[in-house]
């Protein structure tokens, strides 16, 4: 990832040289299980807020301005010197600017994981809201009980399904649970696309909205509190450097990005009009919630069922990439001073559990994953996905910065701060008009 080495030296300095690199396939599959977790439940709600053209148009610009912003790291990264995203901004910085990406990450990546738990249970045991009951699906097969509540279903799902896979050493060992991942948010978008086009044919869609919607109850800055949850649904930087790092050349890094950006991005535009067509204003910022509906048929609902069921395996095997460099970042603020943490069993195993019981403990006490996009986006995913990037271009330590190149990273420095502080006052001036 440094051009001063050249693009044929390995990324990573290789104390064994027969250790085989991680392919290209391996590093598009992981970009897209880091980038495709939680965010896409809202990307329908999205066009319920924005309308069909301006969401559309903010999804297109996010994942552009998001290659931008890796191309930003990878550039910046000296091999020789450092192999993580906290690594770039220390040299920038110093430790200060490495301890700001390393709180990032940890709020980022605790809340994506808190939310894939919440999106679970959900999925699995169902939610209320306010007199609104949606069963989850092992409550509609076999009715209400003990087992199938909310708190049992998440801790048989972490014990049996997430704990095994968050025991692997490398980012590539998750190459094939990211493709089995990748293959189930592929039938995700598929089935929704396909029950989105039976109903448009037999007219049941709802008619969707081009543009917002301006009235009482929304004003324009409203609309600034979708653009987090894009930037959140974007937000993969904090993965970089692991997945980039075990590839040999730079080059096969921005191949892979970009694969996976694009391949992103057309999953989000699918699945926010068919989505949007489907449920239209009823539509919840978790639209897995919205299949809960009676099909009318058991083709019908079996078809529901496969979303959910789908989506939530997808989830599942999402979670344990984003802990890697959750786990990584937090042991390197914590124990930075000891040797690494994939040859250190006890310190391993133990941080590991600890984070899967407070993310456990975190799911079952939050009610909804709108609040938590909300809050990332504005804050710790903007910071790691555009502010931090740009102003590692702008401080230019190696000076390899190009006059165009600062001008972008201004730019988006600019953007994502206005965009943040009008979101985060919106959300503010609305919580305390509601209790008015």
């Amino acid at each position: 990832m440094s051009p001063a080495t050249g693009f044929h030296v390995p990324l990573l300095p290789d104390s064994n040289p027969g250790k085989k690199q991680a392919t290209v396939s391996g590093a598009v599959f992981n970009v897209v299980t880091s980038i495709v977790g939680a965010g896409i439940m809202s990307i329908p709600a999205i066009l319920k807020v924005l309308g069909v053209v301006p969401a559309f148009a903010m999804i297109l610009i996010v994942a552009v301005l998001a290659e931008i912003s890796v191309d930003f790291l990878m550039r910046f990264t000296n091999s020789v010197e450092t192999t993580t995203y906290a690594g770039v901004m220390r040299e920038a910085f110093g430790p200060i600017g490495a301890l700001c990406v390393q709180i990032c990450v940890i709020i980022t990546n605790t809340g994506g994981l808190i939310l894939f738990l919440i999106i679970i249970g959900d999925v699995l045991s169902g939610k209320q809201n306010g007199e609104e009951v949606h069963l989850g699906i092992l409550q509609q097969w076999f009715g209400i009980h003990w087992w199938n509540s909310r708190e049992f279903a998440l801790l048989v799902t972490l014990v049996v399904v997430m704990l095994p896979l968050n025991l692997y050493r490398r980012v590539e060992s998750l190459k094939y649970s990211s493709a089995v991942s990748t293959a189930l948010a592929v039938l995700f978008v598929g089935v929704c696309s396909g029950l989105g086009i039976v109903a448009l044919v037999q007219r049941k869609t709802q008619t969707p909205r081009l543009f917002p919607k301006l009235d009482y109850r929304t004003s324009f800055f409203d609309l600034f509190t979708a653009v987090p949850v894009v930037v959140t649904a974007f937000t993969f930087h904090f993965n970089v450097h692991p997945i980039g790092f075990e590839l040999a050349k730079q080059s096969e890094m921005t191949t892979a990005v970009q694969i996976a950006l694009m391949i992103c991005a057309l999953l989000y535009f699918t699945i926010g009009l068919f989505g949007y067509l489907l449920f239209g204003d009823s539509t919840q910022s978790d639209i897995l919630i919205n299949f809960d509906r009676n099909a009318g048929s058991a083709l019908g609902s079996f078809f529901n069922s496969l979303v959910r069921v789908s989506y939530t395996l997808h989830i599942m095997l999402v979670f344990p990439l984003v802990n890697f460099s959750l786990r990584t970042n937090l042991d390197e603020l914590m124990f930075h001073q000891k040797t690494l943490l994939a040859k250190d069993n006890k310190r391993f195993l133990i941080l590991t559990l600890v984070l899967l019981v407070f993310c456990y403990l975190a799911a079952i006490a939050v009610p909804d994953i709108w609040y938590f996009f909300q809050f990332m986006g504005s804050t710790s995913a903007v910071c790691l996905a555009f502010i931090f990037p740009g102003m590692i271009v702008l401080r230019d330590v190696r000076g390899i910065s190009s006059s165009r190149d600062k001008f972008i990273a201004l730019s988006m420095i600019i953007l994502a701060v206005l965009t943040s502080v009008i979101a985060i006052s919106t959300n503010i001036y609305n919580v305390f008009s509601s209790k008015s």
